[in-house]
């Protein structure tokens, strides 16, 4: 394996001058360069009508991830809808539960994560609270895996498609000389065949976020040389940190 010294995260450069990201590049001397493979368009109002999905129906709202957070919170405030207090939110991890400050008053009692950041152990976390009435806010698209885990328990729950992803694509004069590549979901997967049909991944290491993401890399024929959640780590900087730490030692 090739030491790793440009990095591509296939989500957009985070804001502001501080981010773990740019600490790990200056701590390893790599260059790190964002680049969303996906883009994330809305499904307004009056797309989301034909669903007969009603929110104040739902005790509890389960969120995947941070762009489902984002939409939830975006279209109950183009809907007018006002939501209980008493409502009750599940997110996949920790980080996500953080986030849900951006919109609410965080109180420990109504929002739960999981300490793994696993797909599993979510849907473990959230039977063990059957007696509520779940709203699940998905993607429209690409729900498969967590679709079938629903299938196999007695939950009540509906699923509300808040936005859609789709290829961002590259132009003909980018530049693709990666030595890693970080992806975040299914999606970016489709979108890197999409755009480069013929790529063959060779010394080029794969991480990502998300057993879906890996099962999509895999599935693609591609190997995952670094996937998170994992025993050690919960989060994809942690990981990478540790990733380059090994992958630079003894090389030049």
């Amino acid at each position: 394996m090739l030491k790793v010294k440009k990095i591509l995260v296939s989500q957009p450069k985070p804001e502001g001058t501080k981010s773990p990201y740019f600490d790990i590049a200056e701590k390893y001397n790599v260059q790190v360069e964002f680049r969303p493979f996906i883009k994330v368009l809305p499904i307004d109002a009056r797309e989301f009508f034909p669903q007969k999905i009603n929110i104040k129906n739902y005790s509890s709202v389960v969120f995947t991830s941070r762009t489902g957070i984002d939409h939830f919170f975006r279209l109950t405030k183009e809907m007018k809808v006002k939501l209980s207090d008493e409502v009750k939110y599940f997110c996949l991890t920790d980080a996500f539960a953080y986030y849900i400050q951006k919109y609410t008053q965080y109180r420990k009692r109504k929002v739960f994560h999981p300490q793994s950041g696993k797909l599993h152990d979510f849907i473990k976390l959230i039977i063990e609270h059957g007696e509520e009435s779940f709203l699940f806010v998905l993607p429209d698209g690409n729900n498969d895996e967590i679709i079938n885990l629903l299938n196999n328990t007695d939950l009540k729950y509906g699923v509300a498609k808040m936005y859609r992803s789709v290829s961002n694509d590259f132009t003909a004069n980018e530049a693709f000389d990666y030595d890693m590549i970080l992806f975040f979901s299914p999606h970016g997967i489709g979108s890197l065949l999409k755009n480069f049909p013929n790529f063959e991944q060779g010394e080029i290491c794969i991480g990502c976020l998300g057993t879906a993401a890996a099962q999509a890399i895999k599935d693609s024929g591609f190997r995952v040389d670094m996937e998170v959640p994992n025993p050690k780590f919960s989060s994809i900087t942690l990981a990478l940190d540790d990733f380059l730490k090994q992958n630079h030692k003894g090389r030049r």
